[in-house]
């Protein structure tokens, strides 16, 4: 078997600091188009890449984590779509699709299956949304609203980082759910897609507001039901003051606690027990039981024209270095997706 060219975004070394594009480096190495034989491997040819901020995680030398850091001098690793191109697993055949945790390489050979599902192409249904609307940030949309807010109709919800992967597909369950929602965002073209593509009934530039607890009981005067958390912070602190009484704080990420050397206290904690609030953190892969619901609450939305999905599409795997870095500016507009090669 003829060996080619395998490009590769490679692992430096571990940071505290907010990541930059010079933590990852392009090299490529030579890769046989084979699985080796009694390896139980396959080989993918990976199409579409995640970014994904639960990735700066895994750039710390941290081993008591839910997923382990990254190797120094290895491949990223993240969601994908990718297509087999050589098997030596019975259970998965040349030419199936797959979404699940690959390289950040143009070819992956892989050993571990856990959290891989096959995808039956749709006509109707991008490939790319298996690692966005369809993959793990819809998939923790989903589960965090439903499982760990708990909604019920006519409640006010917040979402912080609103137009982002996770942010987006919220705001959309909770409008469906017969709820009021508010977002936040950092720039007018943001806001304008809250508020005019994803059915927002309201959204307000964080950037601009010299005093978030104003700024929210300004959206909110009769306070907040349902925060769903995704930068923490400030942020938070803010809405903690702005919480309903049994409100509900759903912390999905910290994305303003980049620089883990100098991380920010949260000083409202009193009203948790003044409100008898509740404050979960979640990981989605708790609730994958609840995957085959998801799909088809998501998918049946979409279909419907009740669901739409931005994406931040980079283009070449040389690419993703920026776009992975970018996330922690705000410079992307919806999902940030790297397209590796095309279907």
């Amino acid at each position: 078997m003829a060996e080619v060219d395998n490009k590769q975004v490679i692992f430096k070394g571990y940071i505290e600091r907010t990541p930059a594009e010079t933590d990852m480096e392009i090299k490529v190495c030579k890769i046989k188009l084979e699985a080796p034989k009694g390896s139980g491997a396959f080989l993918v040819k990976n199409l579409y890449l995640s970014c994904d901020p639960y990735m700066r995680g895994r750039m710390r030398d941290v081993h008591d984590s839910y997923i382990p850091p990254f190797v120094p001098g290895q491949p990223f690793e993240g969601f994908g779509v990718s297509k087999v191109i050589d098997s030596d697993n019975p259970n998965f055949k040349p030419g199936e699709l797959v979404s699940g945790i690959t390289g950040w390489e143009e070819y992956s050979l892989i050993h571990r299956t856990e959290q891989l599902r096959k995808i039956q192409p749709d006509d109707d249904i991008p490939l790319s949304y298996h690692v966005g609307l369809l993959g793990m940030p819809g998939f923790t949309s989903y589960a965090g609203f439903f499982e760990v807010c708990t909604p019920k109709k006519g409640e006010y919800v917040f979402v912080s980082a609103a137009s982002g992967a996770v942010g987006q597909l919220v705001g959309q369950l909770a409008k469906l759910h017969g709820c009021y929602v508010v977002g936040s965002a950092g720039s007018s073209q943001k806001i304008d897609l809250l508020k005019n593509k994803l059915g927002f009934d309201e959204a307000f530039n964080y950037k601009e507001e010299k005093d978030l607890d104003a700024a929210l009981k300004r959206y909110f005067p009769q306070g907040i039901d349902i925060y769903f958390d995704n930068v923490g912070g400030e942020m938070l602190d803010a809405a903690l003051l702005n919480m309903r009484i049994h409100g509900r704080v759903a912390v999905c990420g910290v994305v303003s606690q980049q620089d883990f050397s100098k991380p920010r206290g949260i000083y409202n904690w009193f009203t948790l027990i003044t409100k008898r609030i509740r404050m979960q953190g979640f990981l989605q892969h708790d609730y994958l039981h609840l995957y085959p619901s998801f799909l088809e609450h998501v998918i049946g939305h979409y279909k419907q024209g009740k669901i739409v999905f931005i994406e931040d599409m980079n283009e070449g795997l040389e690419s993703a270095p920026a776009a992975f870095v970018g996330l922690f500016y705000g410079k992307n507009v919806g999902k940030q997706v790297i397209r590796v090669a095309h279907e």
